[in-house]
């Protein structure tokens, strides 16, 4: 049923993560990995075209090899309602209508696939089929496309740039960032089986079971319900999994073209232009403020690709309206379209983007007003009130972490003057950058089954996509209802589990926490029913009045009566107990603004003779209200820290201007941190429960890691070096420039 199915005799770990066993012993299954009888295998044959339509295709050489079981192409498939014309296309907003269409958007796309008894067959005859194209001119290059691309506007403007334009001090400057690329470990993979006409089963690598089952179902004309996805494990996603991709319909396609289980598993270089990527980014800032360095107004514009057939927004200016007070403000942003593959949501999306051009510019105002980065931004922080609406901020401790991470960095040895501090041939420096994102919660459903030995199985269909969800729903279960945590198992990521959103966004504790605290008082007071045929004190019982233990059931507020397990289930002849919740968010959302915060700091240091950039060192304080379990939440904050490393000194993607094809998409082309990049990272919470936000007082933590690191590399480049650089990944050719 899930990560850990209440119906398997593996005892439940104490502490620790409660997926870690199934995980270091190979024993958990991930979405190529599950064995189904008579499966086959698809592979997809791409363009090597940029834009044009496809002109011919010659699939005789393929299906004369040996295990060709079909081939699919646009002119031979089968027909997905929801595709079925281009008005339906539209309406779908499905994306890619992969195999439903002769246009060709970008170079990769897939045109044909090849469905084979064996991998090694379907590879084989997929380098057999012959495709022709009427080529067009394509457009791959950001730099030059951006500059026909109009901005607009993105938000309500407060006062006007007139009012600051005689400000004491303004910086006004451009900053770019290069495309970037998921690659999580576990490529994207899907299993699919139709187990009848209308019935399908899906294995499918992905972070919201619900949200496929759902795409599935509009796209072929079926219930919901006859849709089954499993997403136990997921191997990262950083993003990549929160859309539904052209490869798990091209599975399902194939699935039903030749009536048997298909898998398809994407190789690396297709996951570079077909599961998303962060987009390359331009970015203007003007910033002013008076002598004091109180923020006077900022004009925040911002362009990101996209694809021609999808018009993808990054909302890279969101950042700037809710971090800082700022009276005079203007934010303009648009996407520019590209013959690549669509863009989607990665780790800490737009606010990532938009902290580096915001908290750059912040760090060169603060050299131009002599103040101290850390003191100009405690100057301006909008605590009280969200300044986008302006509702009080139910929690805002910014100000807080900003200090203690002062202190934890060793702020007080950094020296106001770039380029003061040398050791050797390495000049050291220290920078600071904010991050702020909105700390959201939805609608979540959880169940409990609970068994005559006392043991209890915590379900929801959301997955847990290596966060921590699982384990913290596991201590939370223990808190709520007093089980000892081997006697507590977690069931995650299956469709057929109580309804929840995606593993995204930072929402999944969030939301979880609150039907897990709903479905715990719901279990006390299904067991005080039951209890009251055995002790009438029970009757009237209120939540906080019942106890639960491993050995039964007590009255708090009725000396104790106690009763045990064993005479409850036999009284009642039970076997089997179940009971469901859901929880969401209610009146508090009109009432009051909920923010996540994080406070980064950098010492590096930075070789003259070389310009490799070392990190020393990295410090991150963040405000993620209540923590439920330190060690996750430490290490999805300290994985956010090298995704930062990557984004500042070397993650880049780049498509050949000519061609139209990416360089480099694979991980030896692609340069991304790994752990010898990653210095001593310390990371340490506030830790100050939300009172409102929902039942357990804790906010999501996983994009919040990432905002702001990247800039606080870069300002301490320039605080080691004097040189101030603008363009990301910042690589040791820019540095001796």
């Amino acid at each position: 049923m899930g990560l850990f199915d209440y119906k398997r005799k593996a005892k439940p770990p104490v502490d620790g993560r409660v997926e870690g066993v199934a995980k270091v012993t190979g024993s958990g299954k991930y979405a190529a990995e599950y064995e189904v009888p008579n499966v086959c295998h698809a592979v997809l044959v791409s363009s090597t075209v940029a834009a044009g339509t496809i002109k011919s295709i010659d699939v005789s050489a393929a299906q004369q090899a040996d295990g060709v079981l079909d081939i699919v192409t646009h002119l031979h498939k089968p027909l997905v309602p929801g595709l079925a014309d281009e008005e339906k296309i539209k309406q779908s907003r499905f994306g890619l209508p992969v195999f439903h269409t002769d246009k060709i958007f970008f170079r990769g796309q897939p045109v044909a696939m090849v469905i084979a008894k064996t991998l090694e067959d379907a590879n084989y005859a997929a380098s057999l089929v012959e495709v022709t194209y009427n080529e067009a001119p394509a457009k791959v290059d950001f730099d030059e496309a951006r500059k026909s691309v109009e901005l607009k506007s993105a938000g309500r403007e407060r006062g006007s740039e007139a009012a600051w334009n005689n400000a004491a001090a303004i910086i006004e400057q451009e900053y770019n960032i290069a495309t970037e690329v998921h690659n999580p470990m576990e490529m994207h993979a899907t299993i699919a089986h139709w187990t009848a006409a209308d019935k399908l089963v899906l294995y499918d690598k992905n972070q919201g079971v619900m949200n496929v089952q759902r795409t599935f179902a509009g796209l072929f004309n079926i219930p919901a319900a006859n849709i089954t996805v499993h997403s136990e494990f997921v191997g990262g996603g950083f993003g990549s999994g929160l859309r539904v991709w052209s490869n798990a319909l091209a599975a399902i396609m194939a699935a039903l073209q030749v009536k048997r289980p298909v898998k398809l598993m994407l190789t690396r270089p297709q996951m570079f232009s077909l599961t998303g990527y962060r987009p390359a980014s331009w970015q203007k800032i003007k910033l002013g403020a008076d002598a004091n360095g109180v923020f006077q107004g900022l004009v925040h514009q911002a362009k990101n690709g996209s694809s021609v057939y999808e018009n993808f927004s990054e909302g890279i200016t969101r950042i700037s309206r809710i971090t800082y007070k700022f009276d005079n403000l203007k934010t303009e942003q648009i996407a520019v379209p590209l013959n690549l593959g669509t863009p989607t949501w990665m780790r800490g999306p737009g606010e990532c983007t938009g902290a580096f051009a915001l908290e750059s510019a912040i760090d060169e105002l603060s050299y131009k007003l002599n103040i101290d980065p850390v003191e100009l931004r405690l100057k301006n922080f909008a605590l009280r009130n969200d300044p986008e609406n302006g509702k009080p901020y139910s929690t805002n401790f910014v100000d807080e972490g900003i200090r203690k991470g002062a202190e934890m960095i060793g702020w007080s040895a950094r020296k106001s003057q770039p380029g003061a501090i040398t050791e050797g041939d390495w000049k050291i420096g220290y920078g600071v950058g904010i991050g702020m994102w909105s700390a959201g919660r939805g609608t979540a459903s959880a169940g409990i089954t609970m068994n005559k030995d006392g043991v209890v199985t915590i379900k929801t269909a959301m997955t847990d996509i290596g966060t921590g969800t699982g384990t913290a729903m596991h201590n939370m279960v223990h808190t709520f209802t007093g089980i000892s945590k081997n006697k507590i198992k977690v069931a995650v990521g299956h469709s057929d589990l109580p309804t929840a959103g995606s593993q995204g966004g930072s929402t999944g504790l969030s939301s979880i926490s609150g039907a897990v605290s709903a479905v715990c008082d719901a279990l006390k007071l299904k067991l005080a029913g039951y209890a009251a045929d055995i002790k009438p004190a029970y009757k009237d019982a209120k939540v906080a009045d019942v106890l639960l233990s491993d050995k039964g059931i007590a009255f708090q507020s009725a000396n104790n009566q106690f009763i045990a397990w064993p005479a409850l289930w036999e009284k009642h002849q039970l076997t089997e107990l179940d009971v469901e919740a859901s929880s969401g968010p209610g009146q508090e959302r009109q009432q009051y603004s909920f923010c996540v915060s994080a406070a980064h700091f950098a010492k590096v240091g930075v070789n003259i003779k070389t310009g490799k950039v070392k990190i020393e060192k990295a410090v991150c304080v963040a405000d993620g209200g209540r923590i439920v379990n330190e060690k996750p939440a430490a290490n999805q904050v300290s994985g956010a820290i090298v995704g930062g490393i990557g984004m500042a000194l070397m993650e880049e993607i780049h498509a050949d201007k000519k061609l139209g094809n990416l360089v480099g998409n694979d991980l030896a082309g692609y340069h991304f941190a790994v752990n010898a990049d990653a210095p001593i990272l310390e990371v340490a919470f506030v830790n100050k429960p939300d009172p409102n936000i929902n039942p357990s007082g804790a906010k999501g933590l996983g994009e919040v890691g990432i905002i702001g690191s990247a800039a606080a590399i870069a300002n301490a480049i320039y605080n080691a070096t004097g040189k101030r650089l603008r363009d990301l990944p910042i690589t040791p050719d820019k540095i001796l420039m």
